[in-house]
Order: structure tokens, then C-alpha cells, then sequence
């Protein structure tokens, strides 16, 4: 029996051997070496240059990372409650047995599926001010000066958002639509004889059981919208300006535009550990979240 356990065990190991081979190579080595490089001042063919907690006392007078930060809270802020609320409204409305819902779903999926890279593009064009179908439609109706989108500092990051939304509501629809339809009918059926509302069955049955969903799409449309940057170095390049320079795309200027790897990786450190923060606050607050739905 234990050589049977034994086998069966290094069996496994052999399994999960590559898997974690290509994870120490490819994922643990490049964060140690990023977090030692965040100590030393380099540009790839100077002297590497000891430096100590130099550049992450420059991040405390650096405005420009002031500014990314703010623009990050700003774009996750925004992003996430949007795509939650889109999507779970996409899945209630799909759940309802519609004809050809799988036709829909493939439409509102699709997004997801598409290149972040060539979706970023098709928006640009509908975001131009003179000639995008956008501000023409805009015009039609009556407004004779439309925003500016992508090229004004204002309309900049909402337009960005937008279009997150767009591309993302797709994916977490799907999942909401199979946490709805794991909601067992009868629960439904018992809150009809007791005369509840349709807005109660939500309150009181789906969004308790739907909670495992709604945890995790709220974890992962976090840490998807910390690290945004497809669609800002694409459509806006950080600008007009800083007003959609974001954590990301600030740590890839100054890493492969000015040269600057020890203060990038100073800055990525940061940002691990404002998602790490996040994530472990997410998790203490389920069981509360949960509690308080029951």
C-alpha cells in the first residue's frame, strides 16, 4: 500500500515537474532579479551602481508618478463597478431563456476574444474627432461641439474606460451566466409564493449565491485594471499630456524609453505590493461580505 502511495505520488511530481521548472525560470528568477535591480541605479550598459532606497525616495517627488498613480485609482475606480454592472445585467437578461441566447452570447463574447491591440484601433478610429462615427452621430443629433475623446485631457481617460468596459463585460458575463444558472429554480419558485418582488429574489436569492462569482470577477477585474496598458500605449500613449499615464505604461517608459531599469524596477515593486494589499483585503473582507448577504 505505501509503495503504491509512493508511486503514485512521484508520479505526480513528474507531472507537475515541468510546470514548475518553467515557473521558477520564467516567473520567480525575473521578480528576485527585478527586486534586486530596484536597489541599484542601471541603463543596461553602464556600471550597475548600488544605490540602496534612492529610487523609491525619488517616487515620493516624482510628479509624473503622483500622476500615474491617480490616473490608475481613477481608471480601476471607474472600470471595475462598470464592467461588474454591465455584465452581470448582460447575464440576468441572457439567463431569462431569450431565443438564439447563444447567438448573443457569442456577440457580447466576442470582444474578449478579439486582440486587445486591433479592438484599441477600431476605437481610435470611432474616437476621431473630425471623422469618427461617434462624434458624427453626436453631430447629427444636435451637438455641434462634440468632445475630443483620445485628443482632450478631459474626455481622455473616460473614453479609455469606456472601451475597457466594452471589451471586458463580455467575459465576466459568461461567468455570471454560470453562477446564475447553478441557482437552483425551486429557491425562486418558494420566494414567488411568499410574494416577493423581482428586485427582493435578487437581494434575498440571486446575489447571495452568486457571490463566490461575484468575489472572484471582482479579484480578477481588479488586478486586470491596475495593470491596464494595451489600450493606453495604443490610443493615447500616456497623453494628452499625463491626464492617462497610468503605473504601467510609466514603468515601461522609463524601463525601455529612458533607460532607467533601476527606478522601473523600484516602481514595479510598488505596484506588487499595492496588488498583493489589495488582494489580501479582498480576501479578509469575503467572509463579512458574505455575512452580511445572508
Amino acid at each position: 500500500m505505501r509503495k503504491t502511495t509512493s508511486r503514485n505520488r512521484l508520479t505526480a511530481y513528474c507531472f507537475l515537474l515541468p510546470n514548475f521548472i518553467g515557473f521558477v525560470i520564467f516567473t520567480f528568477l525575473p521578480v528576485l532579479a527585478a527586486l534586486g535591480l530596484s536597489f541599484v541605479r542601471w541603463d543596461s550598459y553602464s556600471p550597475i551602481t548600488f544605490v540602496g532606497l534612492r529610487n523609491f525616495q525619488l517616487m515620493l517627488k516624482d510628479s509624473s508618478f503622483k500622476i500615474a498613480f491617480w490616473n490608475t485609482l481613477y481608471f480601476t475606480g471607474l472600470t471595475v463597478p462598470l464592467t461588474i454592472v454591465a455584465a452581470l445585467a448582460l447575464a440576468l437578461v441572457l439567463n431569462k431563456g431569450l431565443r438564439s441566447v447563444k447567438i448573443f452570447r457569442s456577440i457580447h463574447f466576442f470582444p474578449h476574444v478579439a486582440s486587445t491591440i486591433a479592438v484599441a484601433v477600431v476605437w481610435q478610429f470611432l474616437y476621431h474627432p473630425d471623422m469618427g462615427p461617434i462624434n458624427h452621430f453626436l453631430r447629427t443629433i444636435g451637438i455641434a461641439d462634440p468632445p475630443r475623446w483620445t485628443a482632450s485631457v478631459t474626455w481622455a481617460m473616460p473614453a479609455v474606460i469606456l472601451m475597457s468596459v466594452w471589451k471586458s463585460a463580455g467575459y465576466y458575463m459568461v461567468m455570471f451566466l454560470a453562477g446564475l444558472q447553478g441557482i437552483p429554480q425551486h429557491l425562486y419558485e418558494v420566494a414567488t409564493i411568499d410574494g416577493a418582488t423581482a428586485w427582493q429574489k435578487f437581494r434575498s436569492v440571486t446575489l447571495p449565491l452568486l457571490t463566490p462569482t461575484l468575489f472572484f470577477v471582482l479579484t480578477m477585474n481588479l488586478i486586470y485594471s491596475f495593470k491596464v496598458f494595451d489600450q493606453i500605449y495604443i490610443m493615447t500613449q500616456g497623453g494628452p499630456g499625463r491626464a492617462t499615464s497610468v503605473l504601467v505604461y510609466y514603468i515601461y517608459t522609463q524601463a525601455f524609453v529612458n533607460q532607467n531599469f533601476g527606478y522601473a524596477s523600484a516602481m514595479a515593486a510598488v505596484f506588487f505590493a499595492l496588488i498583493l494589499g489589495v488582494t489580501i483585503v479582498q480576501f479578509r473582507l469575503q467572509e463579512k461580505w458574505v455575512n452580511y448577504l445572508d
